[in-house]
Parts: C-alpha cells; sequence; structure tokens
C-alpha cells in the first residue's frame, strides 16, 4: 500500500513522463513539417559549384515560361526590378559533361522543339565554367547535327532564330534549355532589356563616334609622321 507521499510523487512522474513524450511527438512532427514543406516549397536556393552563379530549384513551374515572363515584363514596362542579378537562364535538363552523355541525352530532350512535325530556325549559344575537357566547336557541332536529324527543315539562324539552345556547363555537368526571343530579350540580360531603343541607339552612336575617333587620331598621327619624313627630306 502507497502512503499519500509515494502517490503524489508517482503521479508527479507520470505527468513529467507525459510531458516529455508530448514534447517528443511535438518535435517529430515539427521535423517531418519542415522537411515536408522543404521539399513542397516553390523556389529553392541550390549550390551551384561555380563563383557568382546561383540555381533556384523550383516546384510544379516551366523554368522556361517562368523566365520567359519576367523578361517580357520587363521588356515592356522598361522597370529595372533588379540591382545585382546581370543574366536569368532556364535550365530545364542537366546530364554529365561528357559528348557522349550528351548527344544520348539531347535526342530526346529537343524533341519537343525539334521532332518532325515540329521545326523552327535555331542557334546554339555555349558557355564553360570550372571546365575545360570540352570543346565548344565540337559541342556546337555535335548538337546541330542532332537538331538536324530530328528533322531536317531545322534551320540554323545567327541573326534572329525563333529558338535558342543554351548550353551551360559547370565543372561535370551540362546543364539544357531551350528558350524563345533571346535576340529580343538582349540574350536574357536583366540589365540590358530594360534599356529603350533611344539608349541603345545612343550608346551606339557613342561608341561609333569613339571608334572613329580612333581612326582620325590614328590617320592624324600618320600625317604627323609622313610630314616630319618629309620635312627631314627637304633638309
Amino acid at each position: 500500500k502507497f502512503s499519500d507521499h509515494e502517490e503524489r510523487l508517482s503521479g508527479s512522474d507520470r505527468e513529467e513522463d507525459e510531458d516529455d513524450v508530448e514534447a517528443a511527438l511535438k518535435k517529430e512532427v515539427g521535423q517531418i513539417r519542415a522537411s515536408t514543406e522543404q521539399k513542397l516549397r516553390r523556389f529553392q536556393s541550390v549550390e551551384s559549384g561555380a563563383n557568382n552563379v546561383v540555381f533556384i530549384r523550383t516546384q510544379g513551374i516551366e523554368p522556361e515560361n517562368l523566365v520567359h515572363h519576367i523578361l517580357k515584363d520587363m521588356h515592356t514596362t522598361k522597370k529595372k526590378k533588379t540591382r545585382v542579378i546581370l543574366r536569368m537562364l532556364p535550365i530545364s535538363g542537366t546530364c554529365k559533361a561528357f559528348m557522349e552523355d550528351m548527344k544520348k541525352y539531347t535526342e530526346t530532350f529537343f524533341e519537343p522543339w525539334f521532332k518532325a512535325p515540329n521545326k523552327g530556325t535555331f542557334q546554339i549559344v555555349y558557355k564553360a565554367r570550372n571546365n575545360s575537357h570540352m570543346s565548344r566547336e565540337e559541342v556546337i557541332k555535335e548538337l546541330a547535327g542532332i537538331v538536324g536529324s530530328l528533322n531536317p527543315e531545322n534551320k540554323v539562324d545567327l541573326n534572329n532564330p525563333q529558338y535558342t539552345v543554351v548550353v551551360e556547363i559547370i565543372k561535370t555537368v551540362c546543364c539544357l534549355s531551350v528558350v524563345r526571343d533571346y535576340v529580343l530579350f538582349r540574350k536574357y540580360n536583366l540589365q540590358e532589356v530594360v534599356k529603350s531603343n533611344k539608349e541603345d541607339a545612343r550608346q551606339k552612336s557613342s561608341l561609333t563616334e569613339e571608334q572613329n575617333s580612333e581612326v582620325v587620331k590614328a590617320e592624324t598621327e600618320e600625317e604627323e609622321k609622313s610630314a616630319k619624313e618629309v620635312k627631314e627630306e627637304n633638309k
């Protein structure tokens, strides 16, 4: 038979045990919820492995459509909405950055845009970071060949193509996307796309004037040199 004191202690111990169990359950539920929220988060930053490059993983969103919408809005409104981001490129597929892996992967990756009856004009832009074993010329040649094999009516256009195949290689990973309006949206440059046509014209005019100034300066120097030579001959 327990005394009143022992019963009180026993009851107190049970309450503490219950509190501990409840706290442990709450903690576990919180961890599961946090883990689930992280998995379902629409945007999540991922380490890229290269300086000045940030990956944003998306959930339930098509990267091409999202980036195209942002650039279209900035191009239309001419409102600058970022100070530190230079370019924003969607990445729709990745594979190992080795030629055979890239060829095998792109044979199916390119189908939605280039496989008959789909067709279009295209160009391929290539950039490599922290990678020296890939050849730019070889990559462009091989991928262009694959696009052509999917439909012979796909034609290269380096001035204003319907589609631009973006190839970004970081270390041993090849990141791929096929984007629209690459030229119109200034190579997906967020700083350039908001500039008006007048600003572009002024910049081009200024550049032309500087180039002409250099030419005139060079010609003047040549004239002075010739004049000195003639003067010396007369002496």
